[in-house]
């Protein structure tokens, strides 16, 4: 409920704050009964303070508008803005490789082709995020299904994960010293010894 002045009424631009707070943060259409529920108004009430912030919104040079929708209300970019958005949406993100992410490449490059489950029981936690983000990233893809109940998909890597790593095929990748898996392995245990 909207905290009312001494007047007894909401100030306009403490209604527009309050409609402007809601439909940024909804991102969708908000029914005109909900709206009038929050700002404690009548149905009425509400459609004209949303006329009066409507049309504040047109008369700006602002790159947001406020459309409704068969009875509700929604923020917006102006039809006029949408180039630069296509500009933004162009750039490359950056991808970032965290150690999770790259702690499951390093798992499914050396033991592809390879399932969720079995990745999940190398690093034994959940790594559905992960995998995502790497087929996401496309450095690792499905490349099939397993012939079991259930036939999980099967990951491996991509011809972009060859070019970002500098190798020509799997088998140019480092071969681990037996000494570092023994290493790999005891930092296993004694990871799984903590969480005991």
């Amino acid at each position: 409920m909207v905290e009312q002045n001494e007047a007894g009424s909401t100030a306009v631009s403490d209604k527009a704050a309050i409609v402007e707070a809601v439909l940024f943060t909804m991102g969708e259409s908000v029914p005109l009964q909900k709206l009038a529920d929050v700002l404690g108004l009548h149905t009425e009430e509400t459609k004209q303070v949303m006329r009066q912030i409507m049309s504040e919104y047109e008369n700006e040079r602002r790159g947001i508008q406020i459309i409704e929708l068969d009875g509700a209300y929604q923020m917006c970019t102006k039809k006029q803005m949408y180039e630069y958005l296509i500009q933004i949406a162009r750039q490359p993100k950056k991808q970032v490789l965290t150690d999770v992410l790259l702690e499951t490449l390093s798992i499914i490059a050396y033991k592809q082709p390879v399932t969720k489950v079995e990745i999940e029981k190398i690093r034994g936690v959940s790594s559905g995020h992960a995998v995502n983000k790497l087929v996401e990233y496309n450095l690792v893809c499905e490349i099939g299904r397993l012939d079991v109940p259930g036939r999980p998909l099967l990951f491996g890597t991509t011809e972009e994960f060859l070019r970002r790593f500098g190798v020509n095929s799997i088998e140019e990748l480092p071969k681990p010293q037996p000494e570092q898996v023994e290493e790999f392995r005891q930092e296993a245990e004694e990871e799984i010894r903590l969480k005991v």
